[in-house]
């Protein structure tokens, strides 16, 4: 009789459904805090985001506030990683930070930027966000990860609606999904 045997799902697979199951549209806006609010899902989320990273040498992960402390802190703790948030302004930071100015995002904003100084020279640094759609404020972050002497390794989305010029400028990004791939959000 032979024996079966079962094939293990990559994580970013996992992941990959965890996201398209949780994810609706409300009233033309992304809602992805259901994907936080189920733990299963949630799990692979961030086991998708840490998993492509995992070799990549990352001392650590930085967020955007808010649903990138979300992630980023998660994403820190599987790859081993110290975690750094970029607040934007009016958020209290109790030391000296690095500042720089977003270009407008997908609402026209352009957000202040900051974040504390704990990156160093020899620091790997990887962005963790829920969404990129124009990039504005992705570009800022390596700005500040580059004005703090620490390396910028790349970008790893929940979802990635980067145009193609855009993506290439903020140079490796992994995502468990494109934009296109979550139909329409007035239908």
């Amino acid at each position: 009789m032979a024996t079966r045997q079962t094939v293990p799902v990559p994580p970013i697979d996992v992941a990959r459904s965890a996201l398209l199951t949780q994810f609706r549209w409300q009233d033309g806006h992304a809602d992805v805090w259901r994907v936080f609010a189920d733990a299963p899902s949630f799990a692979a989320v961030v086991e998708g985001l840490a998993e492509p990273w995992r070799q990549a040498g990352i001392s650590h992960v930085v967020g955007i506030e808010s649903r990138g402390f979300l992630l980023g802190g998660a994403v820190a703790v599987r790859l081993g990683a110290g975690f750094v948030a970029v607040r934007k302004a009016g958020g209290l930071f109790p030391r000296a930070t690095l500042r720089t100015v977003a270009a407008p995002d997908y609402r026209g904003v352009a957000h202040e930027l900051r974040m504390q100084e704990r990156l160093q020279p020899g620091d790997v640094a990887l962005l963790v966000d829920d969404w990129a759609e124009r990039g504005s404020q992705a570009a800022a972050v390596v700005r500040l990860i580059g004005q703090s002497g620490a390396r910028f390794a790349g970008l790893s989305l929940m979802v990635d609606q980067l145009a193609d010029p855009t993506r290439a400028t903020l140079g490796r990004v992994t995502a468990l999904v494109h934009a296109a791939e979550l139909g329409d959000p007035d239908a």
